[in-house]
């Protein structure tokens, strides 16, 4: 996945300006920067959000193998499928535990019948979840910790077989205990789906990430390795973010 130019207005303002980079490859890309950088609309940008936003405009280019997937044939629903998502807090459907994660499958007709189960068990085995569940997946999801909740948000996510993945801060409302889990979970996926994660704890994205962007007031700063950025930043901004002097 890359972007090209790519910027977002809403209304007169412009939040994101003319950012490119070509996201890597079996990598963890952590996305950086103060409140109001343009973090999470550039997130949203990549799967095309922002359609059902009245006054927000996107311009420039989002390539996925190479196809904008802005282009006006482009399947936004199968787009979707490709370009998962999860959230900064957890949304479960209001289903059954089992419906969660196979109604995704379902309705892709990627599985059905005896398959959908054994996605399910695949996926929520996946993520670290299966014992806690097996003997209550017609049960609520509400009925999860907000921990759980939010892995069974990414075990839904997987089960549509993602080719890319965006986190939107998905550790900021849990307990360190399955933010870990979480982290560990972003390092094996990375093998076989690209992460692109926003973050404002400097420290996870340290811990988790091969690539950093940083953004400061919707302009992109610098875009390098996460070892790079920590250890010798090569701009001021960056300098200062990192020290704890901007944002």
């Amino acid at each position: 996945m890359a972007v090209e130019q790519l910027r977002v207005d809403v209304g007169a303002a412009r939040v994101l300006r003319d950012v490119s980079l070509t996201f890597p490859d079996h990598e963890v890309t952590a996305i950086i920067g103060a409140t109001g950088s343009g973090k999470t609309t550039l997130l949203r940008a990549l799967n095309r959000l922002h359609d059902a936003t009245r006054g927000i405009r996107v311009a420039g280019r989002v390539l996925l193998h190479g196809a904008d997937v802005y282009h006006p044939n482009q399947n936004v629903r199968e787009l979707r499928r490709r370009v998962g998502m999860l959230f900064q807090r957890p949304n479960p459907f209001p289903q059954s535990i089992l419906e969660n994660i196979t109604v995704g499958p379902r309705s892709h007709g990627l599985a059905r019948g005896r398959q959908l189960r054994d996605l399910a068990e695949a996926k929520l085995t996946e993520v670290g979840l299966w014992s806690a569940v097996k003997d209550r997946l017609g049960h609520s999801p509400f009925s999860l910790s907000g921990g759980q909740q939010q892995l069974l948000c990414l075990a839904r996510a997987l089960s549509v077989e993602p080719e890319v993945l965006l986190l939107d801060e998905p550790t900021s409302a849990l307990d360190p205990g399955s933010t870990e889990h979480i982290e560990q979970l972003m390092a094996e996926l990375r093998r076989h789906v690209m992460v692109i994660l926003v973050t404002h704890n400097l420290q996870q994205a340290n811990r988790v990430a091969g690539h950093v962007l940083f953004l400061a007031g919707g302009e992109q700063v610098e875009f390098t390795s996460a070892r790079q950025f920590f250890s010798a930043p090569a701009d001021k901004r960056s300098r200062d973010y990192i020290e704890g002097r901007l944002g």
